[in-house]
């Protein structure tokens, strides 16, 4: 087994907002909520859940991007917490993001050959032609050609943009990339292309992936372990082929059977449905936060919120694992 890479223990992340235009209350959104969590080197943790979850938030305030509200983040044993500016700033080489959208996330106003070499300029990488050349290689590693170096984000497409993001993330040889919904912009045949890209840079480079999507059918092709998060908190974790064969919270279940299947035979299948809707974060139910819609759910699960425990090399949040 692996080292772990990086780890976060108890880590929070909180924000305070107003109730509302002419009331002084303030409320409490628990976007990240007491995670643990660790991460080998050299695999791709897969962190799946719906939309509003805190995936991103954990993502980002493992990186530092955005400061905790509790809890600790270390990189091979060191609190990245505990960092100051400057350390930090030196860290930052090995932890590295990937964002979501490919328009966005570059600069329009830029080069490609000056979006590569920002970071590079600002961590001291060399001389003006060492950056150069070294531009020249990223864009060799993402399967673009040298000459598109003086172009603009605006002349290339969706997957060349998300391929020059992959590169400026690579410039200084990071250990540990964030996906950060890299490939839900692109089309599918585009996404397949990407994703082999990634793997492909993740042998080479031994790099460490923490892969943040809502796309399980990409997941269970991608991913070496999968931690599912509801409402701020993990779920479950475990490897891609125990979530997708034997799932052990209910949540992680209904996930699954609402990916769709290429099968014709399997159009007309049976398959549970969720009811309800998503608790509000700002007032999350008493107990088990997916109580509300839970088909399984019990007097305990209203009045106790189960703990994330290890079950047989498994990990899972229930009072009633789906084992039992």
């Amino acid at each position: 087994m692996s080292d772990v890479l990086i780890s976060t223990e108890a880590l929070s992340k909180h924000y305070s907002i107003g109730s509302g235009v002419f009331s002084s209350q303030r409320r409490v959104v628990r976007a990240v909520d007491g995670i643990d969590l660790e991460i080998r080197e050299r695999e791709t943790f897969a962190l799946v859940g719906e939309s509003g979850c805190g995936k991103t938030t954990l993502g980002r305030v493992m990186l530092r991007l955005i400061e905790r509200t509790d809890g600790t983040v270390r990189y091979r044993g060191q609190d990245l917490h505990a960092l100051d500016e400057s350390a930090m700033r030196a860290m930052r080489k090995k932890l590295q993001i990937v964002f979501q959208d490919p328009f966005a996330s570059l600069n329009p106003r830029m080069r490609v050959k000056d979006i590569l070499a920002e970071p590079l300029r600002t961590h001291g990488f060399g001389t003006a032609a060492e950056i150069d050349a070294r531009c020249g290689e990223l864009l060799d590693m993402v399967g673009l050609r040298r000459h598109l170096l003086n172009r603009y984000p605006h002349q290339f497409s969706g997957g060349q943009r998300q391929r020059i993001g992959i590169a400026r993330a690579l410039a200084n040889t990071p250990e540990f990339v964030v996906c950060d919904e890299a490939v839900s912009a692109l089309d599918v045949s585009i996404q397949a292309q990407v994703l082999n890209l990634l793997r492909d840079l993740q042998e080479r480079l031994q790099l460490t992936y923490l892969f943040i999507t809502h796309d399980l059918s990409v997941v269970r092709q991608f991913a070496d372990r999968v931690g599912v998060m509801f409402l701020g908190r993990m779920v479950e974790v475990g490897t891609t082929e125990e979530i997708f064969s034997s799932p052990r919270h209910p949540y992680t279940m209904f996930l699954i059977s609402a990916v769709p299947r290429a099968d014709p035979h399997q159009r007309n299948r049976e398959r549970p449905m969720l009811v309800g809707d998503i608790p509000s974060p700002m007032n999350l139910p008493s107990g088990c936060r997916f109580q509300t819609r839970c088909p399984y759910a019990q007097a305990i699960c209203r009045s106790e919120e189960p703990m994330l425990s290890d079950r047989g090399g498994r990990a899972v949040a229930c009072h009633f694992p789906l084992d039992q």
